[in-house]
């Protein structure tokens, strides 16, 4: 695999936490609009030693592609690198974005990959959670009934186009009637509906992995979540109408960042700041040092 590290200048103010940048795909480690490279400067600037890099079979990897749920192999040898590089690295923050976000729950919901024989499994303190990818049919039919249609229905631009014969009324009326039938289908009308976990024989799906991960984790998170994205959409929906979600998001070692304006990678320089800035602010908290404790005589 291939991967950039990017290092504080000053390696004696280099910080122990190191940050593996998670991609989200099909991307590679350079990001839309160079935004992981961005990102890992700025965080290399500021004493934490990160690294970006692409999964097997993308980019410049070699190797079978895969997809998100299959790449926990790949996370343990990226940290393993970054660790051989930066030997004062002894814990580790995932950075994940989208499907990135997705994978970095499951990895340390089912613990680290197997492949690095001889080398201890990556010490993860956090996690950093960008637009999480739960994707479903079902997810997806409700959201569009959520958002699309409702935001459609108050724009005059659609009366106008229906009046004038502009809008296929036929082809929108069969979208929403199959998003209807794929909603109701589910059980999860507007946020009311059973998990996936009520069919004890079929296999746990990804989003309740993640969920699961997302509350037994003993690390740090941080949550970021754009206004102006179905992906973050469909994440809220998915966590109000799952009752394990809804006790997921209520554990403590939380925080939430919302960008109401946001596209889903923080396209503009004024998001991009305010994200970067946030993710500093936030690990800077975690390497705060603990107050002393008083000593105890026996």
């Amino acid at each position: 695999m291939v991967g950039i590290v990017s290092l504080p200048a000053d390696s004696h103010l280099a910080h122990s936490t190191g940050v593996v940048i998670v991609v989200g795909g099909p991307q590679y480690r350079v990001g839309s609009h160079r935004q992981f490279v961005l990102l890992a400067w700025q965080l290399a600037q500021a004493g934490f030693p990160v690294l970006r890099f692409d999964y097997r079979g993308m980019g410049d990897s070699e190797g079978e592609p895969r997809d998100f749920e299959a790449v926990q192999d790949d996370i343990t040898a990226a940290a393993q690198a970054l660790q051989q590089t930066c030997p004062a690295v002894t814990q580790f923050v995932l950075w994940g974005l989208c499907d990135g976000a997705s994978a970095a729950l499951m990895y340390v919901g089912r613990g680290a990959g197997s492949s690095a024989r001889g080398w201890a499994a990556p010490h993860v303190v956090g996690l950093c959670l960008l637009n999480p990818w739960v994707r479903s049919q079902a997810t997806l039919a409700r959201t569009h009934l959520k958002h699309h249609y409702t935001q459609r229905l108050a724009q005059a631009d659609f009366w106008r186009k229906l009046a004038s014969g502009g809008l296929d009324w036929r082809k929108s009326a069969r979208e929403l009637l199959g998003n209807l039938r794929q909603t109701l289908a589910s059980g999860q009308w507007m946020g009311k509906g059973r998990g996936a976990d009520h069919n004890p024989s079929a296999a746990m799906p990804f989003q309740q992995q993640m969920a699961m991960a997302f509350k037994s984790f003993p690390g740090q998170i941080l949550l970021v979540l754009s206004g102006d994205d179905y992906t973050a959409k469909e994440f809220l929906d998915c966590a109000t109408s799952d009752p394990q979600w809804q006790s997921a998001l209520q554990r403590p070692g939380l925080q939430r960042l919302d960008l109401p304006l946001a596209d889903h990678t923080f396209s503009n320089q004024s998001w991009r700041t305010e994200v970067e800035q946030s993710i500093l602010k936030w690990l800077n908290q975690r390497n705060q040092p603990k107050p002393a404790q008083a000593a105890s005589e026996t």
